[in-house]
């Protein structure tokens, strides 16, 4: 009985399910710290990671069940790894089964290694191999000043649209591949998927097939196929979103995070964690470099340089001592068309210019921040508008009658007469994409017009299909949304026009200026990368005054990080201080409205008993500013903080949260991007 029982350990498993701490189990079999196990819990069979090998810490009476068996299917992942799973569900006050279950891909590995024929495109192209163009001064000074050698530097290279930022990235991924005698591997994180196919193009030309892809979408198979090529050392090098992060790469020797200010990087529903910042964390853990790479970078990323925390270096002109694009703004309060009020955002001087660049057989792209064809849809006789039933947003026009909400996905018809008067006549206002191609295709009807936004690029082949079609230029004008102002590369695109700049000025957030900077100096620098007078771009804006448009204009990125950072220290916001944001979304007003109160209560006597919390400053409880979405309302407090405890804060704040009513729902985000 003695030997039985020594035979015995006791196994402290995170289970992939809503629970804030691990669960201890009894196992005959050896395990180990990073193994994956199938476990009972409750009534169900559940996979969980095993974080601890220790007897149980408390001697009560329950009953420790066993161990089901040990999950042949997974590797074992190491300690560093762990730690940083650990950090994250600490950080982000998440449960830490959920968090170890984002590493590993979502189905089991093949049965049969032969791998399957499928009617899709390759995930990575074959191509061929493109000879290494020679490095600018300031690029080869980036480049030596980069070391790969197995110690942990954040480098942030901050470098103007077409300077060759991903040249640089190439040549550090080449000198970390040939780290552990041959065996290194890399990870290039960028912001979102639009960006992938052309990145990943121009990496297999110069990687060849050492290249994998990580992004939703792809299939189940392709993502669990290009995962366990990672994992098993047959490829090198792996890009993708956000999510790439998590493969736990055996022979990791650096990372790259491109376009690093990106909001999209952070996560905003389940662990709401910023992937830029966890890949620093990795780096650290793993003690690896990290490339932070950015035309406008953000903020937090900055300060860490000025402060001497990250490297910076600098690519301050474009390569082949091409110029920076021509910008011009355009007050549309001064450009009114009496003879064609239907094409108010279109100026004269745009028109002329769209007009000269189909003439030289160049391309033109047009961005606005709004899909569809209108904000909104009114009543002339008695105000009435179309609003969503489950979120306090009005309908967008789509077509010539779809009622879309852009939230929740509701769809109703547009009526032919007003349905609350019975009288008046229903008019779109504002303006959408899918108005500004109709009426391009008017102004000009021989030219080849597409589409860039979430209606018209729907899987990965569309967004494909447009990128080659830019490329083979079969498209004279692009009309898009963000999804066209981040990084994409264009040799025929000489023209850029920013319809209404004013979108996303007035936003209640404390960022916004700084968005609006990042989005109209990135989209601006899609303009003439490849012609030596840089190309020309048009802003038209009912607000020439705004300090975004004024810096993009005629001053350095540098003089507006230093503008804003003045603002932001004034006023005690990020990167000067941490935020820390609970939201309570509840299908009942009143019972959110009573939690959220609970929760401030609960605060104001936790930061009384424990000193350290005792500079939180604690903002609200208040009504989310979009107060109801999907059917649920929404309310909010904001904590701030110049120390580090604003996780802990939050943690023991929520306790257990069987205090919480069933029919709520609690959401901690730390360093919340969006107050809205």
């Amino acid at each position: 009985m003695a030997k039985e029982h020594e035979a015995v350990s006791f196994a402290h498993v995170a289970v992939n399910a809503p629970l804030l701490h691990s669960l201890v189990y009894k196992s005959s079999e050896r395990l180990n710290r990073g193994d994956s196990v199938f476990v009972p819990l409750g009534h169900r069979r559940e996979r969980g990671v095993v974080f601890d090998i220790s007897p149980p810490k408390t001697s009560g009476e329950f009953t420790i069940r066993n161990v089901f068996e040990k999950d042949e299917t997974r590797p074992l992942l190491s300690d560093v790894f762990l730690k940083w799973l650990e950090w994250l569900s600490e950080y982000y006050v998440h449960p830490l089964g959920q968090v170890a279950a984002l590493a590993f891909p979502p189905l089991d590995p093949r049965k049969n290694s032969k791998p399957r024929l499928s009617k899709r495109p390759a995930v990575v192209k074959a191509t061929e191999l493109k000879s290494k163009p020679v490095l600018t001064e300031e690029q080869a000074y980036v480049v030596s000043s980069i070391s790969v050698e197995r110690n942990f530097e954040a480098h942030l290279v901050y470098g103007v649209t077409g300077s060759g930022k991903t040249e640089v990235y190439f040549r550090a991924l080449e000198n970390a591949l040939q780290l552990d005698d041959g065996k290194g591997q890399g990870l290039v994180l960028v912001p979102e998927i639009s960006l992938t196919p052309q990145l990943v193009q121009r990496f297999a030309e110069r990687f060849g097939d050492q290249i994998a892809v990580l992004h939703s979408q792809l299939t189940d198979r392709e993502r669990t196929d290009q995962w366990w090529s990672m994992v098993s050392g047959q490829k090198k090098i792996l890009v993708g979103a956000r999510s790439a992060l998590f493969c736990p790469l055996p022979h990791l020797r650096l990372i790259v995070v491109d376009e690093e200010h990106e909001a999209s990087y952070k996560q905003e529903e389940k662990l709401r964690y910023h992937a830029r910042d966890a890949a620093v964390m990795l780096a650290r853990s793993l003690n690896i470099p990290v490339i932070l790479g950015s035309a406008t970078p953000s903020l937090e990323s900055w300060l860490n340089a000025k402060r001497g925390k990250y490297k910076l270096h600098k690519l301050e002109r474009r390569v082949a001592e091409r110029a920076m694009p021509q910008t011009e703004i355009l007050d549309l309060r001064a450009n009114k068309r009496e003879s064609a009020p239907e094409v108010f955002w279109l100026s004269p001087q745009l028109e002329s210019a769209m007009q000269s660049a189909l003439e030289r057989n160049e391309q033109t792209a047009l961005f606005l921040n709004r899909r569809g064809i209108a904000r909104t849809v009114l009543c002339g006789e008695c105000g009435f508008s179309y609003q969503c039933p489950n979120c306090t947003i009005a309908l967008t026009l789509h077509g010539e009658r779809n009622l879309v909400c852009h939230f929740c996905d509701y769809h109703e018809l547009l009526a032919e007469i007003c349905p609350s008067c019975r009288e008046g006549e229903l008019k779109s206002l504002g303006l959408g994409t899918e108005q500004i191609e109709r009426s391009l295709k008017e102004r000009f009807p021989n030219a080849r017009i597409a589409r860039a936004d979430r209606d018209e690029i729907h899987s990965r082949e569309s967004l494909e299909n447009l990128i080659r079609g830019m490329e083979d230029h079969d498209i004279d004008i692009l009309v898009g949304t963000q999804m066209i102002a981040k990084g994409l590369d264009f040799p025929k695109l000489t023209l850029v026009g920013l319809v209404l700049a004013d979108v996303g000025f007035n936003i209640p957030d404390f960022r916004s200026t700084e968005r609006a900077y990042q989005l109209v100096t990135q989209m601006s620098g899609r303009a003439g990368r490849h012609q030596i007078d840089g190309g020309r771009v048009i802003v038209q804006t009912y607000n020439v005054e705004h300090p975004a448009l004024q810096f993009a204009l005629s001053r350095t990125y540098a003089e507006f990080a230093d503008h804003e950072l003045v603002s932001r220290e004034e006023f005690g916001y990020p990167p000067f201080c941490k935020l820390a944001a609970i939201r309570v979304l509840a299908g009942d007003r009143a019972l959110g409205e009573q939690t959220i109160e609970k929760i401030a209560v609960r605060a104001e006597l936790l930061k009384k008993q424990l000193a350290a919390y005792g500079d939180i400053q604690i903002l609200g409880p208040a009504e989310a500013p979009m107060a109801r979405l999907r059917g649920q309302y929404r309310f909010h407090s904001l904590f701030k903080s110049k120390g580090s405890h604003l996780s802990a804060f939050c943690r023991q704040l929520l306790g257990d949260e069987k205090w919480i009513p069933s029919s709520t729902k609690v959401q901690v985000d730390i360093d919340p991007m969006s107050l809205l």
